[in-house]
């Protein structure tokens, strides 16, 4: 049982690395193909370091390297070994990547569309490499820093304050306010990347089915598309009367056939329909291969205060 313990740990470490590396050359691609050329960023030390490399001529990759040593000094005492070791994996593989994919040419001399596919890859890598438990140091470090001295500040809102106050400085080496903007939007893509990576693009949708027919209803959506509904007792305030309402989840394909079978049955159902941002369960995300992914999660809600 302890070596089967120990294979599964080391099997789970080699799958998080993997993750790392993926997500690090995914990072890389990005910056130095859209970002870099065209002097944007997404804040953080990678902001700092693009004022370097066009300042004094400095590796983009080795100065995001050496700008997090002294975070790692003072993280280490911080924060718990493993992911201590795992951030100094992603922050090397990163800055080396970036190093490596600085010699290609780079795709687009467009700014909008620089910004926004520099953010769209950033966002996954970034994501990528918070599924495999790791970190590229930067931000997400000194924020974790200042809060272990000052707990009460709110990571989130230290996270905003950071890269706004480097992306500024960005505007100001550079003198061109248009980078501050378009560095605005590829933070924000980027934040909506790691979302849709983290969450996946098919959101489920609520259905709420106010109908005196509603167990013909709820009998039609069961038989022809397996969906399970629930019943809620309901009462309208103005009528003063009590009905059923379903309330079905189903996924966003299967919105309008619902809608269509319920107003077919009963063409006087009041319906209304509202985004589900995650639901688990059968027919749905299933706990049991999604257990990793949620601690992971939670990890993250704990480490940024902002997923």
């Amino acid at each position: 049982m302890e070596w089967k313990s120990c294979m599964g740990k080391i099997k789970a470490y080699i799958i998080d690395i993997i993750y790392i590396i993926i997500g690090c050359t995914i990072m890389g691609t990005g910056t130095s193909l859209f970002l870099l050329p065209n002097k944007l960023s997404t804040g953080g030390v990678s902001g700092i370091a693009t004022i370097g490399y066009y300042l004094f001529n400095l590796p983009l990759g080795t100065t995001i390297l050496v700008l997090n040593i002294p975070l790692f000094i003072i993280a280490f005492f911080k924060i718990g070994k493993e992911i201590f070791t795992k951030s100094i994996i992603g922050t090397v593989l990163l800055s080396q990547a970036i190093n490596l994919f600085e010699k290609i040419k780079p795709l687009t001399q467009d700014r909008p569309l620089a910004c926004i596919y520099g953010g769209i890859l950033v966002g996954v890598g970034m994501a990528i490499v918070l599924k495999g438990n790791g970190s590229t140091g930067g931000t997400d470090l000194l924020t974790y820093i200042i809060r272990t001295y000052k707990p009460h500040f709110k990571s989130s809102s230290l996270i905003v304050i950071i890269d706004v106050i480097i992306v500024m400085l960005n505007v100001i080496f550079f003198k061109e306010i248009e980078i501050g903007l378009y560095s605005a939007i590829a933070i924000y893509i980027m934040g909506k990347m790691i979302d849709i990576v983290f969450e996946g693009i098919n959101f489920t949708k609520m259905i709420f089915i106010v109908s005196n027919k509603y167990k013909e209803i709820a009998k039609e959506i069961g038989e022809k598309y397996g969906r399970g509904s629930t019943a809620v007792y309901a009462k309208g305030m103005y009528t003063r009367e009590r009905r059923m309402m379903l309330l079905c989840v189903v996924s966003r394909n299967e919105v309008a056939r619902i809608k269509d079978i319920s107003l077919k049955i009963d063409p006087k159902a009041f319906i209304i329909i509202a985004n589900a941002r995650e639901t688990w369960g059968k027919g749905f995300k299933e706990k049991n291969k999604n257990t990793k992914l949620l601690l992971i999660r939670l990890k993250i809600k704990n480490y940024f205060n902002k997923f």
